[in-house]
Protein backbone atom coordinates (compact mmCIF):
# COMPACT_ATOMS: atom_id res chain seq x y z
CA UNK A 1 0.00 0.00 0.00
CA UNK A 2 1.21 3.09 -0.76
CA UNK A 3 1.53 6.43 0.79
CA UNK A 4 -0.24 9.37 0.04
CA UNK A 5 3.43 11.32 -0.53
CA UNK A 6 5.09 7.85 -2.40
CA UNK A 7 1.71 8.54 -4.73
CA UNK A 8 2.88 11.85 -5.34
CA UNK A 9 6.73 10.90 -5.71
CA UNK A 10 5.55 8.65 -7.88
CA UNK A 11 3.42 11.22 -10.33
CA UNK A 12 6.24 13.39 -10.56
CA UNK A 13 8.44 10.94 -10.95
CA UNK A 14 6.34 9.63 -14.02
CA UNK A 15 5.75 12.80 -15.54
CA UNK A 16 9.64 14.01 -15.24
CA UNK A 17 10.37 10.61 -16.69
CA UNK A 18 8.02 11.30 -19.92
CA UNK A 19 9.49 14.62 -20.50
CA UNK A 20 13.04 13.95 -19.97
CA UNK A 21 13.33 10.47 -21.29
CA UNK A 22 15.96 9.51 -18.94
CA UNK A 23 16.35 7.95 -15.53
CA UNK A 24 14.88 10.34 -12.72
CA UNK A 25 17.21 11.58 -9.73
CA UNK A 26 15.77 12.31 -5.64
CA UNK A 27 17.28 15.48 -6.30
CA UNK A 28 15.37 16.48 -9.34
CA UNK A 29 12.36 15.16 -8.14
CA UNK A 30 12.94 17.03 -4.64
CA UNK A 31 13.09 20.87 -7.10
CA UNK A 32 9.90 19.70 -8.56
CA UNK A 33 7.95 17.78 -5.68
CA UNK A 34 5.94 20.56 -3.63
CA UNK A 35 6.66 18.77 -0.18
CA UNK A 36 8.70 20.06 2.47
CA UNK A 37 10.78 16.90 3.00
CA UNK A 38 14.65 16.09 2.62
CA UNK A 39 16.23 13.74 0.26
CA UNK A 40 16.78 10.92 2.45
CA UNK A 41 13.37 10.75 2.68
CA UNK A 42 12.83 10.82 -0.96
CA UNK A 43 15.22 8.08 -1.37
CA UNK A 44 13.44 6.04 1.21
CA UNK A 45 10.38 6.21 -0.52
CA UNK A 46 12.36 5.36 -3.64
CA UNK A 47 13.61 2.66 -2.73
CA UNK A 48 10.06 1.51 -1.49
CA UNK A 49 8.63 2.08 -4.70
CA UNK A 50 11.10 0.01 -6.28
CA UNK A 51 10.19 -3.22 -3.89
CA UNK A 52 6.27 -2.26 -5.24
CA UNK A 53 7.60 -2.41 -8.27
CA UNK A 54 6.58 0.59 -9.36
CA UNK A 55 10.05 2.30 -10.41
CA UNK A 56 13.50 0.94 -11.17
CA UNK A 57 16.77 1.84 -11.22
CA UNK A 58 18.72 1.09 -14.33
CA UNK A 59 22.36 1.23 -12.34
CA UNK A 60 23.49 1.92 -8.87
CA UNK A 61 24.38 5.35 -9.16
CA UNK A 62 21.16 6.03 -12.38
CA UNK A 63 18.24 7.99 -10.96
CA UNK A 64 15.04 5.89 -11.38
CA UNK A 65 12.43 4.98 -14.43
CA UNK A 66 8.80 3.93 -13.83
CA UNK A 67 7.69 0.45 -15.10
CA UNK A 68 4.80 -0.60 -16.83
CA UNK A 69 3.07 -1.30 -12.91
CA UNK A 70 3.27 2.75 -12.12
CA UNK A 71 1.64 3.60 -15.66
CA UNK A 72 -0.54 1.80 -15.07
CA UNK A 73 -1.12 2.29 -11.56
CA UNK A 74 -1.42 6.58 -12.59
CA UNK A 75 -3.95 5.55 -15.53
CA UNK A 76 -6.47 3.82 -13.05
CA UNK A 77 -5.62 7.10 -10.42
CA UNK A 78 -6.32 9.55 -13.28
CA UNK A 79 -9.47 7.69 -14.64
CA UNK A 80 -10.55 7.48 -11.45
CA UNK A 81 -10.15 11.24 -10.29
CA UNK A 82 -10.16 14.11 -12.59
CA UNK A 83 -8.90 13.84 -15.57
CA UNK A 84 -8.10 17.41 -16.64
CA UNK A 85 -5.01 17.75 -15.67
CA UNK A 86 -3.65 14.47 -17.05
CA UNK A 87 -5.58 15.23 -20.33
CA UNK A 88 -3.83 18.78 -20.89
CA UNK A 89 -0.55 17.11 -19.52
CA UNK A 90 -0.44 15.14 -22.64
CA UNK A 91 -2.07 17.68 -25.13
CA UNK A 92 1.18 19.88 -23.81
CA UNK A 93 3.53 17.12 -24.56
CA UNK A 94 1.92 16.34 -28.15
CA UNK A 95 1.89 20.19 -28.64
CA UNK A 96 5.43 20.52 -28.18
CA UNK A 97 6.02 17.33 -29.98
CA UNK A 98 4.42 18.56 -33.27
CA UNK A 99 6.60 21.91 -32.88
CA UNK A 100 9.48 20.06 -32.71
CA UNK A 101 8.91 18.02 -35.24
CA UNK A 102 8.11 21.37 -37.75
CA UNK A 103 11.64 22.59 -36.44
CA UNK A 104 13.17 19.97 -37.59
CA UNK A 105 12.07 19.49 -41.03
CA UNK A 106 12.36 22.74 -41.52
CA UNK A 107 16.16 22.48 -40.70
CA UNK A 108 16.05 19.20 -43.17
CA UNK A 109 14.44 21.54 -45.80
CA UNK A 110 17.26 23.54 -45.39
CA UNK A 111 20.16 20.88 -45.01
CA UNK A 112 18.92 19.52 -47.84
CA UNK A 113 18.59 22.89 -50.25
CA UNK A 114 22.53 23.71 -49.27
CA UNK A 115 23.36 20.29 -50.36
CA UNK A 116 21.51 20.36 -53.68
CA UNK A 117 23.30 23.79 -54.33
CA UNK A 118 26.46 21.88 -53.42
CA UNK A 119 25.72 18.96 -55.60
CA UNK A 120 24.70 20.80 -58.25
CA UNK A 121 27.82 23.07 -58.05
CA UNK A 122 30.41 20.16 -58.34
CA UNK A 123 30.85 18.15 -61.22
CA UNK A 124 34.27 15.20 -62.06
CA UNK A 125 36.00 16.43 -64.88
CA UNK A 126 38.81 14.07 -66.74
CA UNK A 127 41.93 15.32 -67.85
CA UNK A 128 44.41 13.64 -69.89
CA UNK A 129 47.95 13.70 -68.39
CA UNK A 130 50.88 11.61 -70.07
CA UNK A 131 49.10 7.97 -70.38
CA UNK A 132 46.66 8.62 -67.10
CA UNK A 133 43.49 9.88 -66.30
CA UNK A 134 43.13 12.53 -63.44
CA UNK A 135 39.95 13.18 -61.74
CA UNK A 136 39.70 16.33 -60.20
CA UNK A 137 36.85 18.40 -58.56
CA UNK A 138 35.79 21.25 -60.33
CA UNK A 139 33.62 23.95 -58.87
CA UNK A 140 30.90 25.68 -61.85
CA UNK A 141 27.90 27.89 -61.22
CA UNK A 142 24.92 26.25 -60.22
CA UNK A 143 22.48 25.63 -63.28
CA UNK A 144 18.90 27.16 -62.07
CA UNK A 145 16.89 24.78 -64.11
CA UNK A 146 18.70 21.69 -62.64
CA UNK A 147 18.91 23.37 -58.97
CA UNK A 148 14.95 24.24 -58.59
CA UNK A 149 14.15 20.32 -59.75
CA UNK A 150 16.12 19.40 -56.96
CA UNK A 151 14.27 21.61 -54.23
CA UNK A 152 10.89 20.48 -56.03
CA UNK A 153 12.03 17.05 -55.21
CA UNK A 154 12.88 17.75 -51.39
CA UNK A 155 9.96 19.75 -51.27
CA UNK A 156 8.00 16.79 -51.91
CA UNK A 157 9.43 14.52 -49.70
CA UNK A 158 9.26 16.63 -47.20
CA UNK A 159 5.60 16.94 -47.62
CA UNK A 160 5.23 13.43 -47.32
CA UNK A 161 7.45 13.33 -43.70
CA UNK A 162 4.36 16.19 -42.76
CA UNK A 163 2.05 13.80 -43.65
CA UNK A 164 3.35 10.86 -42.17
Amino acid sequence: MLTERQKKLLNFLVKEYICTAGPVSSKTLKKVVDLDICGATIRNDLQALMREGFIVQPHISAGRIPTKKAYKFLAERVSAQNTDEFSNFIARQIKDAHKQIAEELKLAEELMKQLSQASTALSINRLPAKDNLFEILTILGTSRPTYDKNIDIINKIIKQFENF
